[in-house]
């Protein structure tokens, strides 16, 4: 009996290691809680150079729909470190995660730049390490733009989009977070904020100060108490 347990902790062990591999994704708390890494760059529908780290939003939402339909999983942790990435994909997750029934974390680890700050946001209980930043500024395009109106609406259509996410997941106000996004002082070549983790909290743009410790603990409290 103790060989076949083994034989079973093994077979295990090297699925969740094949899945951190592949995917970013693992998991806690005696396999009931998802654990989701969103890391380097949001890949949205152009794939990314080689020798760039990248999380594919095509990984992320089977990874999210799956725990979602399993009795097992009680809960989502999202671990984030990310410079940004495609606002659609990242908006697409983003939405998901705040759609999930089950309890869901969030920790921003490093940074959670540009649209990783609707992803950090989307969870039920969103934390940040001390050290951490993020960089909060207005939506940005690369390469050739048709210099027309049409294109500067659309710019703002979507940045209303993601003020409107922010906003409706977090404590920050609409004010407060153009204010930040639009700031001229901060950055040398650009526009927009970097705050670090204190600075997010106190602004109402994350809950709390916390790392991972704090959000496994949450959400096995919040497993626990059925909500």
């Amino acid at each position: 009996m103790t060989e076949e347990n083994d034989a079973r902790t093994d077979a295990m062990s090297e699925e969740k290691r094949g899945e951190l591999s592949d995917f970013g994704t693992t998991t806690a708390d005696g396999g009931h809680i998802r654990v989701l890494t969103i890391i380097g760059q949001v890949e949205g529908h152009y794939a990314l150079g080689e020798g760039q780290k990248s999380t594919k939003y095509e990984h992320v939402i089977p990874i999210l729909a799956d725990a979602e339909d399993d009795p097992k999983i009680t809960g989502i942790l999202t671990l984030i470190n990310t410079m940004g990435g495609d606002v659609e994909a990242g908006l697409a997750i983003a939405e998901l995660i705040a759609g999930l029934s089950k309890p869901t974390a969030s920790v921003v680890l490093g940074g959670g730049h540009s649209i990783g700050v609707p992803l950090a946001v989307a969870a039920d209980r969103s934390f940040i390490v001390p050290s951490a930043t993020m960089t909060l500024h207005p939506v940005r395009m690369n390469g050739l733009i048709i210099g027309v109106p049409q294109t500067y609406a659309y710019l703002r259509r979507m940045q209303e989009r993601i003020i409107g996410f922010i906003t409706a997941h977090s404590k920050i106000s609409a004010d407060d977070l153009r204010r930040l996004m639009l700031n001229t002082d901060e950055l040398a070549n650009d526009v927009g904020t970097i705050i670090d983790g204190s600075e997010a909290v106190a602004c109402g743009l994350i809950d709390c100060i916390g790392s991972l410790s704090d959000a496994l603990r949450y959400l096995k409290n919040a497993a626990a108490a059925g909500t």
